[in-house]
């Protein structure tokens, strides 16, 4: 599982490479998405699993598409905009942010262990973002990352949102499907998009080919990674990858971008996925 996170993140520095290699957000979500989709599709053929859908299925998975949509464009532009770390601790309260989304349907009361993990955990991203800066600076700090901030922070609610209505809607579909039809609603909605906007940009060079490439087979393998080993995990585990990837991204991004940060930050960063572990922890 460590593993898959890593790999997860890798597909989040590949992107950071791909964009600073004349790649744009559009081309990277429609190139990433599709591919996933048509690897998905083949596994799906290949098993022998049925494609077949009902029509209000079929309405349930284009809105939660459409809300993956929305995450992978908010996601792609805070990575294009902020160190990559930093950007996927911020999408990675999406537990606190769906804990909230479900309250606020009626759906579930939070845990007294989640009304206790949220501040901390707003605390430690406070620390990992160093909203002070360097001289106290708030508002000089927030004109630097507060963009990528916003984008991190919009990929978390959306995913939230998307991860409630598929409890709601498609728990009982298999997964596989389930990840086909939404990457292939991202695909097609993003390319349609991008043609109407005229927003698409292909690699400069060699090295950005290299990365979107790259990015999309990463993508793919950690997400068919997950198919095969998340049956035979709990909460507790799904909790431990989701939260790991920033991690993994903070010695992977300054490995490969160069993308260093101070210590207090990675405190900040530890106390982040500490306090959402936690609380997922209490599921089981």
């Amino acid at each position: 599982m460590l593993v898959i996170a890593t790999i997860f993140g890798s597909n989040h520095i590949a992107a950071r490479v791909a964009f600073e290699h004349g790649t744009n957000v559009t081309t990277a979500v429609v190139i990433r998405s599709a591919g996933t989709a048509l690897f998905v599709l083949v596994l799906l053929l290949v098993s022998g699993a049925s494609l077949k859908i009902g029509r209000q299925t079929s309405r349930h998975a284009m809105v939660v598409g459409l809300l993956l949509t929305v995450q992978s464009y908010c996601l792609y532009s805070a990575v294009a905009r902020i160190p990559v770390a930093l950007a996927l601790l911020a999408f990675n309260t999406h537990p606190l942010a769906l804990a909230l989304l479900s309250w606020a349907s009626g759906a579930e009361r939070p845990r007294p262990r989640v009304l206790v993990a949220m501040p901390v955990a707003l605390v430690g991203l406070a620390l990992a973002l160093d909203v002070w800066g360097k001289s106290g600076d708030v508002a000089g700090r927030w004109a630097e990352i507060g963009a990528g901030v916003l984008w991190a922070t919009g990929a978390s609610l959306s995913f939230a949102l998307a991860m409630l209505l598929t409890t709601r809607w498609l728990g009982g579909m298999d997964g596989r499907l389930r990840s086909f039809l939404a990457m292939s609603v991202v695909a097609v909605v993003t390319c349609a998009g991008g043609a109407v906007a005229g927003d698409f940009a292909l690699p400069a060079d060699d090295t950005g080919w290299i990365a979107l490439v790259l990015l999309t087979v990463f993508y793919g393998t950690a997400i068919t990674s997950l198919f095969v080993v998340l049956p035979r995990l709990g909460a507790v585990n799904n909790m431990a990858v989701l939260n790991f990837e920033p991690i993994a991204v903070l010695g992977v991004a300054w490995l490969i971008l160069d993308q260093a940060v101070a210590p207090l930050q990675i405190l900040g960063a530890f106390i982040v996925v500490g306090a959402i572990a936690w609380m997922g922890a209490g599921k089981q």
